[in-house]
């Protein structure tokens, strides 16, 4: 039977200021991490010190220890899961093989070898500068050179991101000794028929004797079956009856099916291959209608609006994200009302505890290939790497259930269109051949299961815009970049792949990340945290078109513009995700840019680099909940959107009052409605109740739910100056409104950095109270509680 050793103990890093200098090295981790552990640099997360590190990706590095592969089995194997980026390993000066590839995993054979094991990485700057030298410049959004090196693009920074170029064993390693064969592969195709599990799983071995006769036998749901091995590969095909299916949160449950295949020579395993599957079919409708083309998922013959997130790697040192690390941030997601979650393509292929938790918890995922915002050669050494990579990860990929949809590029192909490159090219390679030829066939031959779309966004055809609204996948980023969130309103894509706005982080985070600095926005430090093209001065036009803004000369005043900058990320988000649920099935789904973090910074993330939650995920929980009021213009008038994506039919009345903001009702009336399962119920507003003027605004409630229109931006509004009692209760905080108090925000992170807030922002009438539950507050205080609570106030 196959034997894995670990080799996690005795590794030392090499330092490249002398032969002899070598420090303690973890594997699996990276060059950053041993050297912080070192103390050799500070923590590029903290202050600026990331400009004081820059060196390190400059370097070359060499890990060590020592290795003995004497075993009784006929092959010994040194496996490496993932190797960042360029490296030669050599075994007591004899070299092994040479790699440039982050994304695969290699293995050599060591058969009966024993000494000095070596990994010694090549700066990936220079490997980059020497691959461009050759294939000459391509454009692209960043001046840094990751597009012509197979490693995480986000290593050499982005707009929200560090520039830490790292090097190192960054994924498991070991030696695995066996005899007779092995399992190389398992391709396990999955599907429904009528009820029935169909499972068919292709295995390919390698053998040390080509003339033992083998064979494979696979066990799920209660179900065995035997093949024989030609060669070095085979077939078994299991149907298993009445499966459950796997269903998205929200639509079902999660049933997984233990799949277990052994190798054998007769009765004696040789080797075993075990994975969990889920049993559902998944599609996309692209079909062309009065609309444009559609774009949307379905799953198990469901059609769904999908409520979805872009991820990045969630530290730019992703060998520090564990287990748990991946479960507590998709739990999270989870807990936002989040059904799908998109792996963007300038990070990496996830570690299976990612999909394993997505699995488990009925996240779709959208997977993209690692391309991002450039153009690629397709020359050699690229190519092949392209296609190995894409071989190996939709193989090592394909048995989750979660996994629905793979992508070939973010924003590539609409780059080459609309960026300026197909003139700089002139001819020259740029990516295409990956995404409309090697990727699709790739798919297409070894994971016939799931659908394959060109890019993100893509329109489906370059007689189309590759942006275009109306057809495929859309990035919507005018809005931000240069124009007001109200202007999501002004169309309907069929499915909204990015959008967002910018907040700085939880104020406890900025605490920790610039421990020493007055904050202030353009403080060094903040200025520092912050990597979009003029972030700070889109923030600014943002909040000026809403708000009368805080002067600068006051830690207040900075309190101030971090509590504005929050609810303006919110109720961006939320003027998108209102206005396009309202518009299903047209528009069939939207992925918010962006989830999370990977270090501390100011970014459209709904949780920061520490982990906490901004207002924005709170706000989340509410946009993407099953049953949402909205309120909006449209034509002449004011309307009621009831969105129903729940699986029963949403029913009732809503109440209509029309309100002065010094809390007088000035009209109100009872509005039946019947929202259809997966469906959207309109309502006129009946003119009387409309607001006038800056004084007055709507207010909507059903079943607990709310929906608040002001009809002026908030600098015009006379707010009267918020009252309202505090007083601890079990658990949490209750706030009694005595006045019209809109927007009152808790930051428990200020009561404690531990202390996590229940809920976001929330508006009350007068008269009205909530409870806000606080968890990690180790001395409750309702003085100190009122002190971190924040809301609107009259304009100064």
């Amino acid at each position: 039977m196959l034997q894995a050793t670990p080799l996690t103990d005795g590794w030392i890093l090499r330092h490249p200021d002398g032969a002899a200098a070598s420090l303690p090295a973890a594997v699996p981790g990276c060059v950053h991490t041993d050297l912080l552990a070192a103390g050799v640099i500070p923590d590029p997360f903290l202050g600026r010190a990331e400009t004081e590190v820059a060196w390190v990706g400059r370097r070359d590095w060499t890990y060590e220890t020592d290795l003995d592969a004497a075993s009784a089995h006929e092959q010994t194997d040194l496996v490496f899961d993932g190797l960042d980026t360029v490296a030669e390993i050599l075994l007591d000066g004899r070299v092994l093989g040479r790699v440039r590839n982050m994304h695969r995993s290699y293995r050599f054979d060591v058969t009966g070898l024993s000494g000095r094991l070596s990994v010694r990485f090549a700066s990936a700057y220079a490997e980059a500068e020497a691959v461009r030298g050759r294939l000459g410049e391509r454009p692209a959004a960043y001046a840094e050179p990751y597009q012509y090196v197979r490693k995480m693009a986000c290593s050499f920074g982005w707009d929200w991101g560090p520039t830490l170029v790292t090097a190192g064993i960054w994924r498991p390693v070991r030696l695995e000794h066996w005899s007779t064969a092995r399992i190389a592969r398992v391709r396990p195709v999955v599907g429904v028929e009528q009820g029935t599990g169909q499972v068919e799983l292709a295995v390919d071995v390698e053998r040390t004797r080509v003339e033992v006769p083998l064979t494979v036998e696979a066990t799920v749901g209660g179900v065995r079956a035997r093949a024989e091995i030609e060669g070095t590969g085979g077939t078994v095909r299991l149907s298993v009856p009445d499966v459950r299916l796997w269903w998205p949160r929200g639509y079902g449950e999660q049933p997984l099916y233990d799949v277990e295949l052994r190798l054998l020579h007769g009765d004696a395993p040789l080797d075993v291959w075990r994975r969990r599957i889920g049993f559902r079919t998944v599609g996309l409708d692209r079909c062309a209608d009065e609309h444009g083309t559609g774009f949307t998922l379905v799953v198990n013959g469901e059609r769904l609006f999908a409520r979805g997130v872009n991820w990045i790697p969630d530290d730019v040192f992703p060998s520090r994200v564990t287990r748990e690390r991946y479960r507590t941030r998709l739990r999270q997601a989870a807990g936002a009302g989040v059904d799908l979650v998109r792996v963007w393509g300038g990070g990496i292929y996830e570690s299976e505890d990612f999909y394993d938790a997505c699995d488990e918890l009925g996240l779709l995922v959208w997977q993209d290939f690692p391309f991002a915002c450039a153009a690629y050669p397709e020359e050699q050494p690229l190519r092949g790497e392209v296609e190995a990579e894409a071989r190996e990860n939709v193989v090592r990929l394909m048995p989750h259930p979660s996994l629905v949809l793979w992508n070939g590029n973010n924003e590539n192909l609409w780059g080459f269109r609309d960026w300026g490159w197909e003139p700089r090219l002139a001819g020259d390679s740029w990516g295409e051949g990956y995404y409309l030829g090697v990727l699709p066939r790739v798919v297409a031959e070894l994971d016939p299961t799931r659908p394959y779309t060109a890019g993100s966004p893509w329109s489906g055809s370059w007689d189309r815009h590759p942006n275009d609204p109306a057809h495929g996948t859309h990035h919507s980023w005018e809005v931000w970049n240069r124009r007001d969130h109200a202007d999501y309103r002004l169309s309907v894509p069929r499915f909204v792949a990015e959008f967002g706005w910018q907040a700085p982080p939880a104020y406890a985070t900025l605490r920790r990340a610039l421990p020493d600095e007055e904050l202030a926005p353009d403080s060094p430090g903040m200025l520092h945290h912050q990597k979009a093209d003029d972030g700070n001065g889109k923030l600014r036009r943002g909040l000026e078109r809403y708000f009368a803004l805080p002067e600068k000369d006051s830690e207040q005043d900075f309190d101030r513009w971090h509590y504005l900058t929050q609810v303006n990320q919110a109720r961006a988000v939320a003027a998108g995700i209102e206005h396009w649920r309202s518009n299903w099935p047209v528009c069939a789904g939207t992925v918010l840019w962006q989830l999370n973090d990977c270090w501390p910074v100011t970014s459209w993330a709904a949780i920061d680099g520490d982990g906490r939650e901004k207002p924005l995920y709170h706000e989340l929980r509410r946009l993407y909940a099953d049953r949402l009021l909205t309120l909006a213009v449209r034509g002449q008038g004011l309307e009621l959107a009831v969105v129903n994506q729940a699986g029963l039919a949403w029913t009732g009345a809503a109440r209509l009052r029309r309100m002065s903001v010094e809390g007088a009702v000035l009209g109100e009336a009872s509005a039946r409605f019947g929202a259809e399962r997966r469906a959207v119920a309109r309502i006129g507003v009946p003119k009387e109740l409309e607001p006038v003027g800056p004084k007055e605004f709507l207010v909507a409630d059903a079943d607990g739910s709310r929906a608040v229109h002001f009809p002026a931006p908030d600098r015009q509004v006379p707010y009267p100056r918020p009252e309202f009692d505090v007083a601890l209760v079990p658990g949490g905080v209750l706030v009694a409104a005595r006045t019209l108090v809109r927007d009152l925000l808790l930051q428990a992170d200020r009561l404690h950095p531990d202390a996590r807030a229940d809920r976001g922002l929330v508006t009350l009438l007068p008269g009205e109270e909530v409870t806000i539950g606080v968890s990690g507050w180790e001395t409750p205080d309702a003085a100190a509680a009122r002190s971190a609570l924040y809301c609107m106030e009259p304009s100064r």
